[in-house]
């Protein structure tokens, strides 16, 4: 049977363990302050992890699946800021003295739908509570389209050297059909101004399987990005989840690729990123051998959050804004998704959770495996692999992965079943295999 087919199932993303659909919801805010107390006095020596969710957009990319707010009205941003403000002083209250920041990420949304004055308020009220990491990595999403210099000096002088841009397909009738518009022109335009500026990480984002996507225009994409020189590459699956997001119902299944044809839109991407010296850190990620993600790659030393690969291992993530997730190792906590609730709760004094999990001991082992496979693309046997060695047996006979002593390794061909390999371990998705559309696949 083809790999593909063969593994082409429903699976996590593995940004976490247990994934989101799998939590207890045992957690109350009590129990959320407790661990987050516990975890700060544990880890801040170390450095924590801060993500600033901000949802709004002022059009609707019809193949996105993140949380979302779409608006053109810009007075939206100063009461969201000043809820965002007043949630981090919740966070503050319970700490026992200053945190310090070792990452920071703006997601979104679209981060530079607000204005560049706007984000220095909000990063300037922040940063002064705060004490920075000499290792620090701050980081920002922004649109090719409405990402200005102004955003990008002063971002760049608050201590941002890393920025990501969403890009996708440069081909018209995709662009159409996932209303997500820009030139290869005003992107160079945006990449020389960051350069120009200072910063020295520039990542862009695209999408293979998207509606009327072809060989031809994939191949087409991929060069003029190349020429471009990004030092990071991620480059996605699209995950068509029409059921979570209604705006890809704009476009049908018949419009995408199939499942084989979009494997060799990856393989045609992946051929040419690595023709042009970038590396194949795995899960669709792909970095120049002087970005810090190689050099974390080859040492070792990847971690993966909720914010996706990072070169810096945090043990303490705290989510801002809604549907933000916050992570203390050992419990999740998630924000309400809607902004007026959120707004409501942190305005009368409460954490903003509406969900979270407690980490069992058997939780934070599998969450361990899964980490070292994601990152390391290995991981230690034990009796988790035991229990599961049916499925490992049969990723051997594919030759996805190998025994080396008393490791599991992923082979060069394991790379793109990742996810498969991972789910294995998944003792929460075995015990509860989900029933209809829960998760995008894998091919």
């Amino acid at each position: 049977m083809n790999l593909i087919s063969k593994y082409n199932v429903q699976a996590p993303r593995y940004t976490s363990y247990p994934t989101v659909p799998y939590w207890e919801n045992n957690l109350n805010e009590e129990k959320w302050i407790e661990h987050l107390k516990n975890s700060f006095i544990k880890y801040n020596h170390e450095g924590i992890s801060l993500y600033i969710h901000l949802p709004f957009c002022e059009s609707l990319c019809t193949y996105c699946a993140c949380n979302t707010r779409i608006t053109v009205n810009h007075k939206v941003e100063v009461p969201y800021i000043e809820t965002l403000l007043k949630e981090w002083q919740l966070y503050l209250k319970q700490f026992n003295e200053k945190p310090l920041i070792k990452e920071i990420h703006l997601g979104g949304g679209t981060p530079t739908f607000f204005s560049a004055d706007n984000l220095q308020y909000l990063l300037s009220s922040i940063l002064k509570t705060v004490n920075i990491a000499n290792d620090y990595d701050f980081s920002f999403e922004g649109h090719p389209s409405n990402t200005t210099k102004e955003h990008l000096k002063l971002l760049f002088d608050l201590g941002f050297k890393r920025v990501s841009f969403g890009i996708q397909d440069f081909n018209e009738k995709v662009q159409y059909t996932i209303n997500r518009y820009q030139t290869f022109e005003e992107i160079k335009t945006v990449i020389d101004n960051a350069r120009e500026v200072g910063y020295t990480s520039i990542n862009f984002d695209l999408v293979y399987g998207l509606p009327y996507q072809t060989i031809s225009t994939i191949n087409d994409t991929i060069t003029q990005i190349i020429s471009l020189k990004p030092e990071r590459i991620a480059f996605y699956s699209y995950a068509h989840v029409p059921w979570l997001k209604p705006g890809q119902r704009k476009y049908s299944e018949k419009d995408l690729p199939t499942d084989i044809y979009k494997r060799n839109l990856y393989e045609i991407g992946k051929q040419l990123f690595v023709a042009a010296n970038y590396s194949d850190i795995g899960m669709d990620h792909f970095a120049l051998p002087n970005d810090s993600l190689f050099e974390g790659f080859k040492k070792g030393s990847l971690h993966r959050n909720f914010m996706g690969y990072t070169t810096n291992t945090t043990k303490l993530l705290i989510g801002l804004g809604c549907s933000s997730i916050s992570d203390t190792w050992d419990a999740f906590a998630q924000n309400i998704k809607t902004v007026e609730e959120y707004q409501n709760k942190v305005n009368e004094g409460f954490f903003p959770i509406f969900k979270g999990h407690v980490l069992t001991k058997e939780d934070l082992t599998i969450r361990q495996h899964i980490l070292d496979l994601m990152c390391k693309h290995q991981t230690l046997i034990d009796s988790n692999f035991e229990e599961a060695k049916e499925k490992f047996l049969e990723f051997i006979n594919d030759g996805l992965i190998e025994l080396v002593v008393n490791k599991i390794v992923i082979k060069e061909t394991g790379k793109m079943f990742l996810r498969n390999i991972c789910l294995a371990y998944d003792k929460r998705y075995w015990a509860k295999i989900p029933l209809g559309n829960v998760f995008s696949t894998t091919a």
